[in-house]
């Protein structure tokens, strides 16, 4: 879709994923949720030096922020807010198997990084829904694929995949086996080094949990 607002996040390697007006935000009249899909925004991070993403990613909207007349918000930044709830707001996104958003698009290869908060409407009409994308998927490949059986459609088994990826052959370098054999959104697929980038962060993060301490 052709917009200004949604050609400036695109020139900024960020993706518009949805938006909506809410009516439980004070003064916030319009929420645009944009994020990565597929390897741009990976490409300009890697690109700008790397690092910390979420300092990265902040320091890039803030700015994206300012000059379209809004406010960033951060899934990342507490007190954290209801970004799944806007997520499903905005539309075109449901649950996959996995316990991970999927969108009707880029499948599972999206992640959302930003909001952009409003203070009037902006001119874009409501995202049409589409069906489920899971609900044709007859084998749900997603949930045999992964070598430790981390998921079965109800639980996310956390220790069994980071016990995974601590062994010798491991889901580091391919990324995550359940998540590549899912059929939606192939051509957005994350490149080799950001499947890794992403590994190593979740399992950074596993490592620095209290009860890891």
């Amino acid at each position: 879709m052709e917009h200004p607002i949604l050609n400036r996040i695109q020139q900024e390697s960020f993706t518009p994923f949805g938006w909506f007006a809410p009516t439980d935000l004070g003064s916030t009249k319009f929420i645009i949720l944009i994020g990565n899909a597929g390897p741009a925004m990976f490409r300009r991070f890697c690109r700008e030096g790397g690092g910390i993403m979420d300092d990265w990613t902040r320091r890039v909207v803030n700015s994206l922020a300012q000059d379209l007349g809004a406010t960033a918000a951060f899934p990342f930044d507490a007190p954290y807010l209801p970004f799944q709830q806007w997520a499903r707001a905005a539309g075109n996104i449901y649950q996959s198997p996995l316990g991970l958003n999927i969108h009707k698009v880029y499948g599972l290869w999206h992640a959302y990084r930003a909001a952009l908060l409003f203070p009037t409407a902006v001119g874009l009409p409501r995202p049409i829904a589409s069906l489920h994308p899971c609900e044709s998927c007859r084998t749900k490949p997603c949930l045999s694929a992964c070598p430790v059986s981390a998921f079965n459609g109800r639980k996310y088994e956390v220790d069994a995949c980071i016990g995974h990826l601590h062994s010798r052959n491991n889901c580091t370098e391919s990324g995550c086996l359940a998540r590549l054999a899912c059929p939606v959104g192939v051509p957005f697929r994350y490149e080799k080094p950001q499947m890794q980038f992403h590994m190593n962060a979740l399992k950074a993060a596993h490592e620095l949990r209290p009860d890891r301490r």
